[in-house]
C-alpha cells in the first residue's frame, strides 16, 4: 500500500517514486524539513523546503484518504450490503468526496421524514413511484392506507419523501450537481434590515453579487465576516430550475401521472436536501481556497519580515514615542541586555523639548550609544524630528525607525514577564523595539506570528492551518540564517531542527551553569540531547570563537572529516582552508565523492567556505520620511514621496509613508505590466517612492501609484 501511495505523490507532483520514498523515509526518521532540504540532498535529489512539504501534504492526504476508505468499506460489509460492483467503485474513488457520496445510502440515518415514512410500510410505493410506470400512483396509494396513513395525500407525500431521499443519494446527480455549484453558483450578499448604521464598512456588500469562481479571495473572506457578524445575508447557489433542469435526465423516465410524483420529489429533494449540503460544500471549498490564499501571503510576509536585515551587536538606545504619556527610553548593550531606562517629555503638553535632548544627549555619551531606534506607533514623526533637530550626534551614531508591530503584544507576554520581572510593560515593549533593530528574527519569534500585522483577514481564515503555516515559516527561517548558540534565547533556539521547547530550555541551563560551549561536540552533554537531536540540529547552531573554525560555519559535523581530507590534501591545517578564498578554487568536488557524500553536498561545503557563517539577511539601510507630510492633510495629488512597504495582500500593497494611516497601492497601479500578485514585485519593508493620486481624509483613504516612476 506504501508503495503505491509514494507513486500516487510521485506522479501527481512530478517527482521520482526514488524522490518521494526517500523523503518519506527521512520522515518517518524524525528529520525536520530544513535538515532535508539542507544535509539529505543526495536522498532527495535536491529537492527544496517547498518540494519536501509539498510530498508530507500529499502522502498525508493519500493515507487519510485510504484509512477512511477502509472503515467505510468495513462498515457497508458489516452490515451485509459490501457487493462487488460497490467495493470495486469504493476502490476507485480519488477523493474523499467521492467516497463519502458512495457512502451516503449506507451511512446511519436520524430519524427523517423518509425513515419515518418508511417506518409506515411506505417503502413499496416509493419504489412503484420511482419505477414511473404506474399510471394511476392514487388508486395504488390507496392500498397503503392505515391508522398512521390515514389520507392518500398522506402516502403519497410519504412515498415522494422516500424518493427525495434516495436521489439526495444518487451519486450522478451529485456529482452534477456538485460541478454546477462549483462553476455557476453566484455569491450573493445583502444587508439584514436595521444593521446599515453598525455595518458601515460593508457597505460595498450591502446589494452584492458576483459568480463565485471569479470572487477574489479577500472579498469572499470579507463577505463571509459580515455574515458570522450579523451584517449580511449571504447565499451561495445557481439558478435552481437549470439546476433542477440539469438532474431530471436522471431521474424522470416518461411522462406518466406517477413521474409527476417523482418530479415533485426531485424539486424536493433539490430545495431541501440537496442544495443547503451542496451549498455548504461549495462554501467549505471556496472558503479552504480562500483561507490557503490569505494564509500564503501571511506566510510570505512573515518570512520577509524575519529575514529583515539585522544591524548587529550594536549598543542600542530605544525610543518608544509618545505625547502625554511622553518617550520611554532604553539604552541596550550589544548584546541586548537592559542597562537603563527613563521617560522624556520632549512633545506637548509637557514640550520639555531642551531637558530631553540634554538627556538624550547624556545617555548617548555615557552608554557609549552607537545607534538609536524609534518606534513607528503615535509621535514617531515629531519624536524623529525631535532628535534630528536639537541633537547633534557623532557622525557613525545611525538613527532607524523601527515597525513596533506586536511589539505590545510582546510586552504584555508571558515571556516579557519572565524577561523582566521587575519592570512594567512600557519599558519591555522600548526593550523589543531596540532588540528587533538589532536582530528582527531573533525578537520576533518571541511573539505568536499571527500578531505582528502582516497578514490579509488572518483572524478569518481556518486557525489551525494558520498556526502550522507559519510554524513552518518561523522554523525555515531561523534555520536557514542558523543561530548562534552562546547568546541566543531559548525562545530562538526552540525552533531550531530537531530542538523544541525543552531542549532549548536545556541548552540555556547549561550555557548558565557551564558557561559557553566551546565546540559542537560538546552539545552531547546537555541533558536528553541524543544523538539523533545533535544530528538534526548542530548544522543549524553556530559557535563564534570554536577552536574549530566549521563549527561556526552551516558544515554539518557529519562532514567535517571530509573538510580535513581537503585540507590535509593541500598541506594545509582547516583554519587556513577556511580563510582562504584562493585554496577554495582548487578543491575539485568531484575527487571526494562517496557513498555518503555526493557532489550537491560538497558544492555546499565548498560554498560555506567561502562565505563560512555568512548571514544571508544583506545589510541594513537608514531611511527617512519627507519632513514636510506630517497628517493626511499635507497629501496633495501628485506628490512624489518615499515609502516602506508596511503589508502585502493579494489585491495590493500597503505603504508606510510617515503618517499614521498607510497608503494603498492597488495592484493595477503596481506597474504597467499585469501581474498575478503584488509579491511578484513588491517585499515587506522595501524602500521605494511612490505617487499620490487620491486622498479621501473622511474615509481615511490614500490611494498610491508606482506608475511612471523609477525606483
Amino acid at each position: 500500500m506504501k508503495g503505491k501511495l509514494i507513486g500516487q505523490v510521485a506522479g501527481k507532483l512530478g517527482l521520482k517514486d526514488q524522490q518521494v520514498s526517500n523523503t518519506i523515509a527521512l520522515f518517518e526518521e524524525g528529520a525536520s524539513i530544513p535538515f532535508i532540504s539542507r544535509y539529505r540532498k543526495e536522498r532527495t535529489g535536491s529537492l527544496d523546503e517547498v518540494q519536501i512539504l509539498d510530498i508530507q501534504k500529499e502522502f498525508t492526504r493519500l493515507s487519510d484518504l485510504e484509512e477512511r476508505r477502509f472503515t467505510i468499506i468495513e462498515t457497508i460489509e458489516d452490515q451485509g450490503n459490501l457487493t462487488p460492483e460497490l467495493e470495486k467503485l469504493l476502490m476507485e474513488a480519488q477523493t474523499m468526496t467521492d467516497l463519502e457520496d458512495l457512502y451516503l445510502p449506507f451511512k446511519p440515518k436520524r430519524k427523517t421524514r423518509g425513515v419515518q415514512a418508511k417506518e409506515k410500510g411506505l417503502e413499496p410505493l416509493a419504489k412503484i413511484l420511482m419505477a414511473q410506470q404506474e399510471m394511476d400512483p392514487e388508486g395504488r396509494a390507496g392500498k397503503f392506507l392505515s391508522d398512521e396513513v390515514p389520507t392518500l395525500e398522506d402516502a403519497l407525500q410519504g412515498a415522494r419523501d422516500i424518493v427525495a431521499e434516495w436521489i439526495n443519494e444518487e451519486t450522478r446527480v451529485r456529482r452534477k450537481l456538485r460541478y454546477i455549484f462549483e462553476n455557476q453558483s453566484i455569491i450573493s450578499s445583502k444587508l439584514i434590515k436595521a444593521k446599515e448604521e453598525e455595518g458601515q464598512k460593508y457597505l460595498d456588500y450591502f446589494e452584492f453579487t458576483e459568480p463565485v469562481r471569479r470572487c477574489p479571495s479577500h472579498r469572499f473572506l470579507a463577505i463571509l465576516r459580515g455574515e458570522r457578524e450579523g451584517i449580511l445575508r449571504v447565499k451561495v447557489q445557481p439558478d435552481p430550475d437549470e439546476a433542477i433542469d440539469s438532474i431530471s435526465r436522471y431521474i424522470i423516465k416518461s411522462g406518466s401521472p406517477s413521474s409527476d410524483q417523482v418530479s415533485m420529489a426531485m424539486t424536493d429533494s433539490y430545495k431541501r436536501l440537496l442544495a443547503p449540503s451542496l451549498e455548504n460544500e461549495t462554501r467549505n471549498i471556496y472558503k479552504e481556497k480562500a483561507d490557503e490564499s490569505a494564509i500564503n501571503v501571511f506566510a510570505r510576509n512573515l518570512d520577509q519580515l524575519l529575514l529583515m536585515p539585522p544591524l548587529g551587536e550594536k549598543r542600542i538606545l530605544a525610543i518608544d514615542p509618545g505625547f502625554r504619556s511622553g518617550c520611554k527610553l532604553v539604552c541596550l548593550d550589544a548584546q541586548g541586555q537592559l542597562l537603563h531606562n527613563e521617560t522624556i517629555y520632549p512633545h506637548p503638553p509637557q514640550k520639555e523639548v531642551k531637558q530631553s535632548a540634554r538627556k538624550i544627549q547624556s545617555l548617548v555619551e555615557t552608554y557609549k550609544i552607537e545607534a538609536l531606534a524609534i518606534g513607528n506607533g503615535t509621535a514617531s514623526r515629531e519624536t524623529e524630528q525631535f532628535i534630528r533637530n536639537n541633537i547633534r550626534f557623532a557622525k557613525d551614531v545611525q538613527v532607524f525607525v523601527v515597525n513596533e508591530n506586536g511589539a505590545s503584544i510582546y510586552s504584555a507576554s508571558a515571556v516579557a514577564r519572565e524577561e523582566f520581572p521587575s519592570y512594567d510593560v512600557t519599558v519591555s515593549g522600548t526593550v523589543s523595539i531596540g532588540r528587533r533593530l538589532m536582530d528582527p528574527l531573533a525578537e520576533l519569534v518571541k511573539i505568536e506570528p499571527k500578531s505582528i500585522g502582516v497578514g490579509q483577514y488572518q483572524h478569518d481564515v481556518d486557525q489551525k492551518k494558520l498556526q502550522e503555516s507559519l510554524v513552518r515559516v518561523v522554523e525555515s527561517a531561523v534555520n536557514r540564517v542558523g543561530v548562534h548558540v552562546n547568546t541566543a534565547s531559548k525562545h530562538l533556539l526552540t525552533h531550531v531542527s530537531g530542538l523544541g521547547p525543552q531542549l532549548a530550555d536545556n541548552l540555556v541551563s547549561y550555557i548558565r551553569e557551564n558557561g559557553p560551549f566551546a565546540s559542537r561536540k560538546e552539545f552531547l552533554k546537555v541533558p536528553r540531547l541524543g544523538s539523533k537531536a545533535f544530528e538534526q540540529a548542530a548544522g543549524f547552531l553556530r559557535i563564534t570563537g570554536a577552536s574549530n573554525p566549521l563549527d561556526n560555519t552551516a558544515v554539518h559535523p557529519e562532514s567535517y572529516t571530509v573538510v580535513e581530507k581537503m585540507a590535509g590534501d593541500m598541506g594545509v591545517e582547516i583554519a587556513e582552508l577556511v580563510a582562504s578564498p584562493e585554496l577554495h578554487k582548487q578543491i575539485n568536488p568531484r575527487n571526494y565523492v562517496s557513498a555518503k557524500v555526493g557532489l550537491p553536498t560538497l558544492k555546499d561545503i565548498i560554498s560555506e567556505l567561502d562565505k563560512p557563517g555568512r548571514d544571508p539577511r544583506g545589510i541594513i539601510k537608514i531611511f527617512e520620511f519627507d519632513p514636510s507630510v506630517r497628517e493626511m492633510e499635507n497629501l496633495r495629488e501628485g506628490m512624489i514621496l518615499p515609502g516602506i512597504v508596511s503589508n502585502i495582500t493579494n489585491f495590493g500593497a500597503f505603504v508606510d509613508i510617515g503618517i499614521k494611516q498607510d497608503g494603498l497601492i492597488h495592484i493595477s497601479q503596481i506597474g504597467e505590466k499585469y501581474i498575478k500578485h503584488p509579491g511578484e514585485v513588491l517585499n515587506l519593508n522595501q524602500q521605494l517612492m511612490v505617487k499620490v493620486i487620491s486622498v479621501d481624509i473622511p474615509r481615511k483613504r490614500i490611494q498610491l501609484s508606482l506608475k511612471g516612476i523609477e525606483n
